[in-house]
C-alpha cells in the first residue's frame, strides 16, 4: 500500500509530458486591423503564401507569438495573399489602417471574387511607429476562416494545383 501511495504522489509531481503553447490572448472572431502588427512575435517571419497560427504563448520564446505552419497541418489558421508598401510620409495609424484595409480588400475581392469568398474573411498586419522609424512600410494581407481552422490553402491556385 505504501509503494502504491508513493507512486501517486512521484505521478502527480511529474511535469506534463506536453509543452504545447500557452493559449495567448482570445481570438475574436473576426480579426481587425489590431489582431497582430509588424512588431508580434514570429509575424516577420512568415511569407507570401505561407499559413501561420493565431498567437499563443511559447514557453521557449517566453512571449505571445505566431508560428509558421503547413496550411494543411493542425494549427494553421490564416494564409497570407500579399503585401502591399503604404505610402511614405509621417507615421499615421488611421491612415495606414484606411489604406491597409482598402489595398488588402481590393486583393481579397482578386483572389476570392463573389461566391468564393463566402467563409472568408481577411484582415491586414500593420507597421507599428516603431517600425515605420526604421523604414518599415509593408502591410501584410491575410486570409482567414473565421471560427475554422483551415485545412489546405485559401489561395484559389494553390487548390486547383493540390486537385
Amino acid at each position: 500500500m505504501f509503494c502504491g501511495a508513493l507512486a501517486l504522489v512521484a505521478v502527480a509531481l511529474l511535469p506534463a509530458a506536453d509543452a504545447a503553447p500557452a493559449p495567448g490572448p482570445a481570438v475574436p472572431d473576426r480579426k481587425g486591423d489590431t489582431f497582430l502588427t509588424a512588431e508580434s512575435g514570429g509575424v516577420l517571419a512568415i511569407e507570401g503564401g505561407e499559413c501561420f497560427t493565431d498567437p499563443a504563448r511559447s514557453p521557449a520564446a517566453g512571449e505571445v507569438m505566431v508560428r509558421y505552419v503547413p496550411c494543411d497541418e493542425e494549427g494553421a489558421a490564416n494564409q497570407v495573399y500579399g503585401f502591399v508598401a503604404a505610402p511614405d510620409g509621417a507615421f499615421d495609424r488611421e491612415r495606414v489602417a484606411a489604406f491597409a484595409r482598402e489595398s488588402c480588400g481590393r486583393g481579397f475581392r482578386t483572389y476570392w471574387p463573389g461566391e468564393a469568398a463566402a467563409g472568408l474573411d481577411f484582415y491586414p498586419v500593420l507597421p507599428t511607429a516603431a517600425t515605420w522609424d526604421i523604414g518599415d512600410r509593408d502591410v501584410m494581407c491575410v486570409a482567414y476562416r473565421p471560427g475554422s481552422p483551415l485545412t489546405g490553402s485559401l489561395l484559389p491556385l494553390a487548390s486547383a494545383l493540390a486537385r
